[in-house]
């Protein structure tokens, strides 16, 4: 058997402070390492209610009003368009 075999899989809270020393030996500033994880959380738990805000907000425990403004914050906004009506 293989090291890779023998030895458990690690723990979350393992692969969490693996991946904390790797940002920070990157230089990943403390606000955008939150943003990241915000928005991986909200997407996965997003794609697991079927893009359904009400169950994803319930599940996360936020507002249905806070998803959506946290949501909003990443959204690229398209620019006005000017429509003439001549």
């Amino acid at each position: 058997m293989s090291e890779a075999e023998t030895k458990p899989p690690m723990r979350l809270k393992e692969r969490l402070e693996i991946l904390c020393v790797e940002m920070v030996e990157k230089g990943i500033l403390y606000g955008e390492a939150m943003d990241q994880f915000e928005h991986c959380f909200i997407t996965e738990v997003l794609r697991r209610n079927g893009g359904n805000l009400i169950r994803t907000a319930a599940r996360l425990g936020i507002h249905r009003n806070t998803l959506s403004k946290k949501i909003r914050r990443r959204t690229p906004r398209r620019p006005k368009t000017s429509v003439s009506l001549r």
